[in-house]
């Protein structure tokens, strides 16, 4: 299945969800590019719309290698299998985890404009993003919302590889992917228009969903 671009994913993630209206659920969106879906399922479930922001820890030669990943309260999954394949030391990867914490707080701070958070106690939350590669951050972002306590969450994407769903087991309550594929390569391969979500429509979404 190939999306003609994030909308069309959102609103077909939105089609599998309208099983959980009634139960007046919470949307959190991965920034960037999993808010435009967010945005479509929050509209058709008449849904808040809030942001869980995780960040990527790149190796310290190669950004783009994720050695990890870190989200609020403190959470941090390390591939600590990797660290010790590239002889990364102790102190770079602390130093990553604090530049990566900044930047994590800046666009929390810019995509929320300060607002308090929404409370997830005893609800409903549904975890969206625009599709699941290795899994690692949208892990980390998985455990930040366990930490609010929710009665029930829902990790939802539209395409991930077919053994995704064996990294959340046991920290979500449903997973739904709606493409599992056994040959993945990147999610990008599977829109047509994968072009890159900006911070201003990141914000234009969640204002327009409040």
């Amino acid at each position: 299945m190939i999306y003609k671009d994030r909308d069309d994913a959102g609103i077909a993630l939105a089609e599998e969800l309208q099983k959980y209206k009634d139960e007046k659920p919470i949307i959190m969106a991965l920034p960037r590019g999993g808010v435009v879906l967010g945005y479509e399922v929050a509209k058709a479930l008449k849904a808040p719309l809030d942001v869980i922001v995780p960040r990527k820890i790149g190796a310290p030669q190669n950004p783009e290698y994720g050695i990890g990943a870190i989200a609020p309260g403190q959470i941090a999954i390390l591939n600590n299998e990797a660290i010790r394949a590239l002889n990364i030391p102790p102190q770079a990867v602390e130093q990553i985890i604090e530049k990566e914490t900044v930047e994590m707080n800046r666009r929390i701070n810019l995509y929320r404009k300060n607002l308090p958070d929404l409370d997830l106690h005893n609800k409903t939350v549904i975890v969206v993003d625009d599709g699941i590669a290795t899994g690692v951050s949208t892990l980390a972002a998985v455990l930040s919302v366990k930490l609010l306590k929710p009665k029930h969450i829902v990790l939802a994407v539209p395409v991930c590889p077919i053994d995704a769903g064996d990294k959340f087991e046991g920290h979500v309550d449903e997973f739904i992917c709606l493409n599992a594929m056994s040959e993945f390569y990147a999610v990008g391969l599977y829109y047509q228009n994968f072009d890159q979500t900006t911070d201003e429509e990141v914000i234009d979404l969640l204002q327009k969903a409040r």
